[in-house]
C-alpha cells in the first residue's frame, strides 16, 4: 500500500498541494476538506481506502494548507474551487472518481457534480446534505452572534484570529464544532472567547495532530477560508438542472451542531434531499460529531468502503 504521498500540481498559476496515496490503476476518490481542515482530515480515510484497493486523493484547497493562496485571497470565490478540481482531474488523467466531501466541501461536491455529472461515479457528504445551489442565507434565522455572520464581516474575525497563534485558532474551532449547539456568541463576545483556555481537546483529536494542524495553516493563513465558505455564500451559479443523478451518501453525526440551523434536522431525516438526488442513502452515527470521520474512523471507513465497492 505505502505512504501517503505529497504532490504539487501547477492549477491556473498556483501551486496545488495533493496528498495521494493507492495504485495508479485503482478505482480513484478525490476527498474535499471542510473548515477548518486540510487534507490531513482524511488521513484515517485515505489509508483504509488504499488498503481496500482503492486510489485517494486529497488536495488543499487553494489558499488552505500546503496550496498557494490566489494574489487576492478576498476574491476567491466556489468557482474557483470548482476550476480547480477540474484541472485536478485532468492533471492526474482521471476520467471520472468518486467524490467524498465535509463540511461546505459538499456543496463543492455537488456543484461539480451539476455542472460536470460525466466525471463522478458518486458522492459521500459528511455533515452537511445536498443543498440546492442557491444564496444560502440561514445568518436571517439566527441571531448577530452566531458563528457565520460574525465572520461574514470583513475583519471581525481577523482581528478575533489575529490575537492567537493558528494552532490555537484551530484547536477553539475544534472544540467549538464538536459541540451539538450552534456556536452564537454573547453581543459582546468574540468567537474565540466562547473557548476556554482550559478547555481539553475532543478525545479522539492529539496534541499531535493539532500541531500538524497549526503548521499547516501557518502556510496558509485563514484569508482565503474566511472568503471561501463564509463570504461566499451568496454566490450564484447558472445552474438550471439541480438533480443529481449519481448514488449518493450522506454520513451524518447524530450530534453534529449542523442538525440545529434553522429546518436542517428535519430536511435531513426526512431526506427531503432525495427531490434533487433520488439515489441518496443517509446514515446517522450515534454520538457523532461535526467531525465524525475523525471522532469515529473505522465506523465511518465501513460505511465509504461499502458505498464505494457497491457502486465500483
Amino acid at each position: 500500500m505505502g505512504e501517503i504521498e505529497h504532490k504539487y500540481l501547477q492549477i491556473d498559476g498556483l501551486k496545488l498541494h495533493v496528498a495521494v496515496i493507492g495504485d495508479v490503476s485503482s478505482p480513484p476518490v478525490v476527498f474535499l476538506h471542510g473548515f477548518p481542515e486540510i487534507w490531513y482530515s482524511w488521513r484515517h480515510q485515505m489509508t483504509a481506502l488504499a488498503g481496500a484497493g482503492f486510489r485517494a486523493i486529497a488536495p488543499d484547497y487553494r489558499g488552505y494548507g500546503l496550496s498557494d493562496p490566489p494574489p487576492q485571497p478576498e476574491n476567491a470565490t466556489y468557482a474557483d474551487l470548482i476550476a480547480d478540481l477540474l484541472a485536478l482531474f485532468e492533471a492526474l488523467s482521471l476520467p471520472k472518481a468518486f467524490i467524498i466531501a465535509k463540511d461546505f466541501g459538499a456543496r463543492v461536491a455537488y456543484l461539480f457534480a451539476l455542472i460536470h455529472p460525466e466525471k463522478v461515479s458518486g458522492i459521500i457528504t459528511l455533515g452537511i446534505p445536498y443543498l440546492p445551489p442557491s444564496p444560502v442565507n440561514f445568518h436571517d434565522l439566527l441571531p448577530e452572534g452566531f458563528y457565520i455572520s460574525r465572520w461574514q464581516k470583513p475583519g471581525r474575525a481577523e482581528a478575533d484570529f489575529g490575537r492567537f497563534d493558528n494552532k490555537t485558532v484551530v484547536r477553539n474551532i475544534y472544540i467549538l464544532f464538536s459541540r451539538s449547539e450552534v456556536p452564537i456568541a454573547d453581543e459582546n463576545q468574540e468567537i474565540m472567547d466562547m473557548v476556554d483556555s482550559s478547555t481539553s481537546l475532543p478525545p479522539w483529536l492529539t496534541e499531535e495532530d493539532l500541531a500538524n494542524y497549526g503548521s499547516l495553516y501557518e502556510n496558509s493563513g485563514f484569508q482565503t477560508a474566511l472568503k471561501v465558505p463564509y463570504r461566499s455564500s451568496s454566490e450564484e451559479f447558472n445552474i438550471t438542472n439541480m438533480n443529481v443523478d449519481a448514488p449518493a451518501l450522506l454520513i451524518m453525526g447524530e450530534k453534529d451542531y449542523f442538525l440545529k440551523f434553522p429546518g436542517m434536522e428535519d430536511y435531513t431525516k426526512a431526506e427531503q434531499a432525495k427531490m434533487f438526488v433520488p439515489k441518496l442513502e443517509t446514515v446517522f452515527v450515534p454520538e457523532g460529531s461535526h467531525f465524525v470521520q475523525e471522532q469515529f474512523p473505522e465506523q465511518v471507513n465501513k460505511l465509504i468502503i461499502d458505498f464505494l465497492s457497491k457502486h465500483s
